[in-house]
């Protein structure tokens, strides 16, 4: 493999120029040194485009009730093992205050997905509360809102901005029409799902996605076209991490390649997302940690700029089961967090504090469209 050609420095205004085919050559590196090439090359690039500052985004999973049947979800409708639950605006409140206190910028609110009134109000009343408990002269417009609420109508992702969200991660899952239709019920439709992003993006949302990597049927050319659908629609931010099977699902009879190799090829699409988007915002999630104990580290070396310590109260968090053996720490405890904090600082890294953390992308994009 001619490395020179697939990992370059460029000037940092050109475009990338990495195609389909050449992404998919990085995800299939099994070599440590052209491995650990790759990594340094990400790094470089995240600290040159995105800086050396890694975001704190606290994840309230406020609702585990669930209207959709995905085939690999731990919480889907159809699992009546689940102890169903849903916090109050209260106990919302108190942790995204928990977040404001601890220096966190930003919150995000993730739950099951609904699409009724009621849910709705609910989901528009808690972004208006949040935002007015939050403010201080620290943050005068209080805590940056990222919403994961799955997919709505436009109408209600218009209320969720107006109330004051300006973020939003609506992971694709695949890019191929064909995966979706095998992972999802019938009711559920790659075509929908895209169109949502793009309301997102005319809303003004910051628009985040992501994809599952190593799931059933999935191949590194798969992959490849995922982060190419990445470039083509022009997102802010990338949530995506390593497929996990929870027993419940009805993906779980279906064979996966280790977890070692899930993992390899999670910190290979970071990294290739990195190289090829290069300012957006890229979390290194929680799945991450489920496959290794520094999971969540290692995807900062890889190009990774944002970690979502898990917020949600005790009692609830071991309910909101995606995955099987989805770790439960308890992510407020102030030991974990300096323990955490002095990791990221030995990366060389900084923890931002009181910063909504934006994507470097979001005021690229808009520079340009004042210069047009």
């Amino acid at each position: 493999m001619d490395m020179s050609t697939l990992i370059q420095r460029p000037s940092i205004n050109s475009p990338s120029t990495l195609s389909a085919g050449q992404i998919q050559s990085l995800l299939e590196m099994t070599n440590r040194d052209e491995i650990d090439a790759l990594s340094r090359e990400a790094r470089w690039m995240t600290l040159l485009h995105c800086g050396c500052t890694v975001y704190f985004r606290g994840i309230i999973e406020f609702s585990n009730i669930c209207n959709c049947d995905c085939q690999y979800c731990g919480i889907r409708r159809s699992n009546g093992d689940v102890a169903r639950y849903q916090l109050t605006q209260g106990e919302i409140l108190r942790q995204a205050r928990w977040c404001a206190d601890r220096g966190f910028g930003s919150v995000v609110l993730q739950s099951g997905e609904r699409r009724d009134p009621r849910f709705v109000d609910f989901v528009a009343d808690v972004v208006r509360a949040i935002k007015r408990e939050t403010r201080s002269a620290i943050l005068p417009d209080g805590l940056g809102i990222t919403l994961c609420v799955g997919e709505q109508s436009r109408e209600s992702y218009r209320r969720f901005f107006d109330a004051g969200a300006h973020r939003y991660l609506l992971r694709i899952e695949t890019s191929s029409p064909r995966l979706f239709q095998r992972w999802h019920p019938a009711g559920q439709t790659f075509d929908n799902r895209r169109h949502c992003l793009d309301h997102l993006r005319a809303i003004g949302f910051q628009v985040g996605t992501g994809v599952m990597i190593g799931a059933p049927w999935q191949t590194t050319a798969d992959l490849a076209a995922d982060v190419a659908f990445f470039r083509e629609m022009d997102v802010d931010m990338i949530g995506m991490g390593p497929y996990i099977p929870h027993h419940a699902a009805p993906l779980a009879a279906v064979g996966v390649d280790s977890p070692a190799v899930r993992l390899r090829r999670t910190l290979l699409a970071i990294a290739a997302v990195r190289l090829v988007l290069r300012d957006v915002n890229i979390a290194a999630t929680t799945a991450l940690q489920t496959l290794a104990p520094l999971g969540r580290e290692r995807g900062l070396a890889f190009g990774a700029n944002v970690i979502m310590p898990q917020v949600t109260p005790a009692s609830c968090r071991k309910n909101y089961t995606l995955y099987d053996a989805k770790p439960c720490d308890d992510e407020t405890d102030s030991g974990y967090q300096k323990a955490l904090e002095s990791r990221i600082r030995g990366l060389g890294r900084t923890v931002g504090r009181h910063q909504w953390g934006d994507s470097p992308r979001v005021f690229h994009r808009k520079a340009l469209l004042r210069s047009a």
